[in-house]
């Protein structure tokens, strides 16, 4: 019943790369100059669409304008058609996380994907690098009416794969991550190796982890 729910942008994969083409792809086709940088905006991407789209209408200049929002809204489907057609070109797994995974399973705790990806894209992302088979569930934004920092999503990941809420932890690498699990009330494991580094263990979490080799000891010692 012990279950280990992980976040999938900035935690399983850098899917950085992917994201911010996409968006480029949008500023293109506004026909404004800004393009977001795959290293330095990074972080950004990791807090989905509309914030990369939000972040280049700022940079333009655009953003205090009262089409703003609408441009968003508008551009905000766009964005997730380029990047479909483009999901897995520059996206990887990190280092030992497949390993990782693997090891808890067979040390016979559940695992799952909690996102806030649209589950449909996640489906695809997941399958395309060779580990869908390795979640017994996933809870993608639109799964349900809301998404995470709300615990209900988590509880889902956690129900879908058979586990206990009681005993499951999150492993994550965003505040919005930290947020859901203190929502719903179990540890989080942030990771270390995002854009954020070592700056993770600012929000508290109840542990950090500088590569995936140390995470089934921290899992362990958290939910036993």
């Amino acid at each position: 019943m012990r279950t280990v729910v992980f976040d999938l942008d900035g935690t399983l994969a850098d899917t950085s790369g992917d994201l911010i083409a996409a968006a480029n792809a949008c500023f293109e086709g506004m026909g404004i100059a800004t393009r977001l940088c795959p290293e330095g905006d990074a972080l950004t991407a990791f807090h989905g669409g509309r914030a990369m789209l939000r972040l280049g209408l700022e940079r333009e200049g655009l953003a205090e304008q009262i089409a703003a929002e609408r441009m968003l809204e508008e551009w905000y489907p766009r964005l997730l058609a380029f990047y479909a057609e483009k999901i897995d070109l520059h996206t990887r797994l990190y280092p030992g996380a497949r390993e990782a995974v693997t090891a808890l399973r067979a040390a016979g705790y559940r695992t799952s994907v909690c996102t806030n990806k649209p589950e449909a894209l996640a489906e695809v992302l997941l399958t395309r690098l060779g580990v869908r088979d390795l979640f017994g569930a996933l809870v993608g934004a639109d799964t349900l009416p809301v998404r995470k920092p709300d615990p209900a999503p988590y509880v889902a990941a956690v129900d879908r794969a058979g586990g206990d809420v009681a005993q499951s932890l999150l492993v994550g690498d965003t505040l919005t991550d930290r947020r859901t699990a203190a929502a719903a009330g179990v540890p989080c494991i942030l990771v270390g190796f995002g854009p954020s580094g070592d700056a993770v263990r600012d929000m508290a979490p109840e542990a950090v982890i500088a590569g995936y080799d140390a995470l089934e000891e921290e899992v362990r010692r958290l939910i036993g």
